[in-house]
């Protein structure tokens, strides 16, 4: 009878146990890109046109949430459990946007909502903002597109694109978002590099917006 009861308990036991390791359950870790403070150059003199961004686009892949990783030109993976707390595509539109009112080069800098009170339209793509398995080591890939319109005209005043690689010292996932970060700045500067020093306002410019 003893032996019966100890059985018992035994099994019922180790049924709770498995209960408990089956019922936990695992939280995903959110990360977010860092980047350095934009520096404020010296306001340049005359008038200055206004500018808004539209958020940028991206790929499909990349709007799905989890950070990316590739181990082929042809394969994508997702991280199961690490993820964006921020959408990389609104993050990337706020770094441009913090960007263009810290160079000084315009009046009004903004998210563009629809309305046409600006000189300027400037519409832009993340291209790539992954992790790289292959051809040796681990690295990131960050790439970013960008055009500026003339809202009243139509013409394009300038379009470029950038693009920054660089390799992850540790194959962690704190690690390569912070590779992903240091490339995310690397891009950005390259991008914002290429756009003329100058652009005149317009004649017709509506007056700033408060």
């Amino acid at each position: 009878m003893m032996t019966r009861l100890a059985a018992t308990f035994i099994t019922l036991t180790m049924a709770i146990f498995m209960m408990g390791c089956l019922g936990k359950v695992k939280y995903p870790t959110y990360y977010t890109l860092n980047l350095p403070p934009a520096v404020d150059p010296p306001m340049q003199a005359g008038p200055r046109p206004s500018i808004a961004v539209r958020e940028f686009r991206s790929a499909d892949y990349l709007r799905q949430g989890a950070i990316v990783y590739r181990r082929s030109p042809e394969e994508v993976g997702y991280y199961n459990y690490q993820r964006w707390a921020v959408d990389p595509r609104l993050f990337v539109t706020h770094a441009i946007v913090d960007r263009l009112r810290a160079s000084g080069r315009f009046d009004t800098v903004k998210i563009y909502d629809g309305r046409s009170d600006v000189d300027l339209i400037l519409v832009g793509r993340l291209e790539k903002l992954d992790e790289v398995d292959y051809e040796g080591g681990v690295r990131v890939e960050v790439a970013l597109s960008a055009q500026m319109t003339d809202l009243r005209s139509g013409k394009t005043i300038w379009a470029d694109e950038a693009s920054q690689s660089d390799q992850v010292d540790k194959r962690t996932v704190p690690a390569v978002v912070a590779a992903m970060s240091h490339a995310m700045d690397g891009a950005l500067q390259k991008l914002l590099a290429s756009m003329p020093a100058s652009i005149p306002a317009s004649p017709e410019a509506h007056p700033s917006q408060p």
